[in-house]
């Protein structure tokens, strides 16, 4: 299976996203009702893949999305701005003084301990990136003048708002016209969609959107090898993980890709995985797999990446990757936590 993939010596980026950040508001230890203090991350499924192909694995990577342009926008894009990504293509959205139109969405996190399960709060109602239309990024010029390589976004951003689906469309359309790679992450999360008609409404837009994508996310595993993932003009690889939660801090990890010519394979399990915060580690599995698909690796190398960096973002707090292509490298051949000095 290979993927037709432009040449780096025509492209400015490597790859491309399309979604909301947030910031994350962590209260370490504790939970949310008794916090006093809080430490602040950014964060956002889409965005998360980015930062990691860029800080991890080396890619040139560049962001869309939108923020508001007062204080607490100012803080998030003083964030993204450490995150190295481009973001000459995200928007700027005027806001109101209190906080009516073109918010900044947050997102309280506890990470869960032992019988505590993990908890996440949203306050992200008429945020700057929900508000997001199809002709605020000149997609063309994009995908076509300067070039990208590879694409990202997913169902957390298409089920913002009606206008970010057209987004998600629009973009989709432009990057395959000009010989993008697409990725796109199911991401179904219940509080995104329970008021636009729940889990059905979320697989009908997926189903939507399928045509457009090369590489799909976020399938269940018992439906990752179905009719409709091996339609000629569907997604020609699949990619999912699967997690077994026997508590909050100690998890079984594994992941799976899936193409038509290769057929199912599969990663090292990773049994009893210590778990200090689990948020970002699907997003960490996705970039491990774009990095290996992009770099042409065979799809046994691929899903070892996605699942080595995955259970490597699970060690750390933060949405977001910590970890160095090192690292990954060094889990997947099978090395051991001890002290290197």
């Amino acid at each position: 299976m290979k993927l037709n993939i432009r040449p780096e010596s025509e492209t400015r980026f490597d790859v491309v996203a399309l979604g909301e950040v947030m910031l994350r508001f962590d209260p370490g230890e504790g939970r949310i009702r008794h916090a006093r203090n809080f430490t602040v991350y950014e964060g956002g499924g889409e965005y998360n893949v980015a930062h990691a192909l860029h800080r991890c694995f080396g890619l040139r990577g560049a962001l869309i999305t939108a923020l508001g342009d007062n204080e607490v926008g100012m803080l998030l894009e003083s964030l993204l701005f450490q995150s190295g990504l481009n973001l000459d293509h995200s928007v700027r959205r005027a806001t109101d003084p209190v906080g009516r139109t073109n918010r900044t969405g947050l997102n309280f996190t506890e990470r869960g301990f032992g019988v505590r399960g993990s908890v996440g709060v949203y306050d992200r109602a008429n945020s700057a990136a929900s508000s997001l239309r199809p002709d605020d990024v000149d997609w063309d010029h994009l995908f076509g003048d300067l070039g990208v390589r590879w694409f990202h976004t997913g169902g957390i951003f298409a089920g913002l708002s009606q206008s970010t689906l057209e987004v998600v469309q629009k973009a989709l359309s432009a990057a395959r016209r000009h010989g993008t790679v697409t990725s796109y992450d199911i991401n179904y999360r219940p509080s995104l969609w329970d008021a636009a008609g729940g889990a059905a409404a979320a697989n009908r837009v997926t189903d939507e959107l399928v045509e457009q994508v090369d590489v799909l996310f976020g399938v269940p595993f018992d439906s990752v090898a179905d009719s409709t993932t091996s339609s000629t003009s569907g997604p020609q690889v699949v990619a999912t993980t699967e997690r077994h939660v026997l508590s909050a801090s100690r998890h079984d990890w594994q992941g799976f890709v899936w193409s038509a010519g290769s057929g199912l394979t599969k990663s090292r399990k990773y049994e009893a995985v210590d778990v200090l915060d689990r948020v970002g580690s699907g997003d960490a599995f996705a970039a491990g797999v774009i990095y290996g698909l992009l770099a042409g690796l065979q799809l046994s190398e691929v899903v070892d990446l996605g699942a080595a960096h995955g259970a490597l973002v699970m060690t750390t707090p933060g949405d977001t990757s910590m970890a160095s292509l090192r690292d990954v490298r060094r889990l997947v051949a099978g090395g051991t936590p001890s002290v290197r000095r």
